[in-house]
């Protein structure tokens, strides 16, 4: 085997290269989901995706001889780092072949160019906030793997430990069977909260319907999620963005509101799985992939619960079991099968009380990691 070498990331060819190169490492792994590559594009690009305008970045690509054998992206979120006062620097998009060395490295070279820009500790895979994939999964590879979230090899956390790196926090999956009928003690809840006059349920049958509440309810998101590790406020035109990014395959059929005194103050979306639609495709939407990921989204019996969150005086007030209740009338109106509730922080004991509660069961686990350095 030939000495590696790492080549920083410059020109579009070379960005080719990194986009393109997940796909030639999981080349064979019929489990494997890839990213919608027009996404990728659009994430790696300054002048479209507005991150870049407070954060610091760096891409690397690994070669042996003219092959390229891994890529890994480092962050500095300055927006971050002063809400939370770190010092932290954030590696992600990691890939590798199953080599020590290739991922030894890519990680020390992004240590390098952390530490030479001030920072005391390294975090990942992390990207610029918790709307990237975070974190490796480190169980539950037996399942299908989901949109937004660690598509990495099993043998990644590993070569990562190897490193000196070590748990940071973990985030779980939950699958959910959807009951043919709710259970009695939701109904109760539902009878006593829909009465409330105090706030009302928003429920939506058209996407044009959802128009008035994106940014509104973003905004909800934004006061809600400062409590969870990794978030950064999104702008405006983040919201915007984010929400045209999912306005594809968002159906308004699983998207809930609660409004109290005229505004917005819970939210709940979920989206069909799409996964194994995205597969067929190979990630790309042209000349017919688009075709095969929305016949998808109208067949899958799979549910993604996406985003969700109720400001803080609100909570404690039954508002999250109710958008649950409407969420739950949804599928099993839709013929809905399952529900799959991803990337909860596991100190998140809330959301996952209300996954217990519909008997919710753990089927995969994901890590973020941290060395000092």
């Amino acid at each position: 085997m030939g000495s590696i070498t790492l080549k920083e990331v410059q020109s579009k060819k070379d960005l080719r290269c990194f986009i393109y190169l997940p796909e030639k490492i999981h080349r064979g792994e019929s489990d494997w989901l890839p990213p919608i590559l027009l996404d990728e594009w659009e994430l790696f690009d300054k002048k479209k995706n507005k991150a870049f305008q407070y954060a610091e970045t760096v891409l690397y690509l690994a070669y042996i001889g003219n092959k390229p054998v891994g890529r890994i992206m480092g962050i500095i979120n300055r927006r971050y780092n002063e809400i939370n006062k770190e010092n932290h620097g954030r590696f992600c998009f990691m890939e590798s072949y199953n080599d020590p060395e290739v991922v030894h490295a890519l990680i020390t070279q992004v240590e390098q160019w952390a530490r030479s820009n001030g920072m005391e500790k390294l975090v990942g895979p992390l990207g610029f906030s918790d709307k990237d994939p975070q974190g490796f999964q480190i169980e539950g590879f037996e399942y299908p793997r989901l949109i937004v979230a660690p598509t990495n090899s099993p043998y990644l956390p590993g070569l990562i430990e190897k490193e000196g790196y070590v748990k940071k926090v973990d985030l779980v999956n939950y699958k959910i069977k959807v009951p043919s009928d709710l259970p009695q003690v939701y109904k109760n809840i539902l009878t006593r909260v829909a009465n409330s006059k105090d706030y009302k349920i928003v429920e939506f049958n058209a996407k044009k319907e959802l128009k008035p509440y994106i940014i509104p309810a973003l905004e909800v998101m934004n006061q809600t999620f400062v409590e969870i590790y990794g978030f950064v406020p999104l702008t405006d035109k983040e919201k915007a963005d984010l929400a045209a990014r999912y306005m594809m395959i968002i159906d308004p059929k699983f998207v809930k509101l609660v409004v109290a005194g005229g505004e917005v103050v819970a939210f709940a979306v979920g989206i069909p799985d799409i996964g194994p639609g995205i597969r067929a495709a190979r990630g790309r939407l042209f000349p017919f992939g688009l075709l095969k990921i929305m016949r998808e989204s109208k067949r899958t019996k799979n549910l993604l619960m996406m985003l969700g969150g109720v400001k803080k005086q609100y909570r404690g007030q039954g508002i999250d079991v109710l958008m649950a209740v409407k969420i739950l009338e949804s599928c099993i109106k839709q013929n809905m099968e399952t529900i799959d509730v991803h990337l909860v922080l596991e100190t998140n004991t809330r959301m996952r009380a209300e996954c217990e509660r519909v008997d919710g069961q753990i089927q995969k686990k994901y890590r973020i990691y941290q060395k000092n350095l």
